[in-house]
């Protein structure tokens, strides 16, 4: 069991990541990529930083100081968070345990832009399969996603729901379905019904009589995460006191996640922040 486990290798979970291992405590860092700033060309707006470096050159020297500290970073999937005290993270490719998360992977969450999505949200519309599978027993429900993520809501919903589909959306399936799942390849048009979802129509024409819709695009983000897990979340933003604690003893959020002014610069303080918060949490 590690002492912390971050979620996310973008400013906020290697800040908090450098506190944390600077302070004796273990750390498993896991992400799938290096979030929105591994995409900027060049940073001409950090303090310290001469010569615009490109965001994935400041990332891999965050990586590099991490594991000088004897940190852990592994490339995977995070697909859910259980318990309560001591945390068992879940990934496309196993499972570890902590005495606390901290939630870094940036902001928001991946959506479909067509008729019917805001409309219906909460209404035959969710994003999440463990809040919400309950109130679909032995009803026709539809997942819309084509990798791991959208296989983890759909074993969520098989033994709840009367059937299940896939719907890639135009995507190249990407995970494993079982073979009795029926994956529809055709991008969606369409989710319609008068006051709930009662369908969703497809670009052939076609349509798929259902009662919800599960959205489970690309990964899971920090708020998808954190909203299994019970902690408060509004506008798809994590709430956090000053110390960057959630509303879950344990857990902590940083970075854009957490919303507010979406820079490098304030990702870094509220990665440590979060980092000093948790060694407090965990020395009691």
């Amino acid at each position: 069991m590690y002492d912390v486990i971050i979620i996310g290798t973008g400013p906020a979970g290697l800040s908090a990541a450098l506190y944390i291992l600077r302070a004796n405590l273990s750390v498993l860092i896991v992400g799938k990529d290096d979030g929105a700033l591994g995409k900027a060309h060049k940073v001409e707006n950090y303090f310290g930083v001469s010569g615009a470096p490109a965001g994935s050159d400041l990332i891999e020297t965050g990586k590099e100081q991490v594991v000088s500290l004897g940190g852990q970073l592994i490339n995977e999937e995070v697909l859910d968070i259980i318990g309560s005290g001591d945390f068992v993270v879940k990934t496309n490719k196993g499972e570890y345990s902590a005495r606390a998360v901290i939630l870094a992977t940036g902001a928001a969450r991946k959506t479909l832009n067509i008729p019917g999505v805001s409309e219906f949200d909460g209404k035959g519309v969710s994003y999440c399969a463990v809040c919400d599978a309950f109130f679909y027993r032995n009803k026709d429900v539809a997942v819309i996603g084509n990798g791991d993520y959208a296989l983890h809501e759909l074993e969520v919903l098989l033994p709840v729901a009367h059937s299940v589909a896939v719907l890639t959306n135009g995507h190249e399936v990407e995970a494993e379905f079982p073979e009795n799942v029926r994956v529809i390849e055709c991008r969606v048009s369409e989710i319609y019904g008068i006051g709930r979802v009662s369908g969703i129509k497809l670009q052939n024409g076609a349509k798929i009589e259902v009662s919800g819709v599960f959205i489970a695009l690309g990964s899971a983000s920090a708020a998808d995460l954190a909203k299994k897990m019970g902690a408060v979340v509004a506008d798809n933003r994590i709430e956090v006191n000053e110390s960057m604690e959630t509303t879950l003893p344990g857990m902590f959020a940083a970075g854009d996640c957490t919303g507010g002014v979406q820079q490098m610069s304030v990702a870094v303080g509220e990665g440590a922040k979060a980092a000093l918060s948790a060694i407090k949490y965990l020395r009691g």
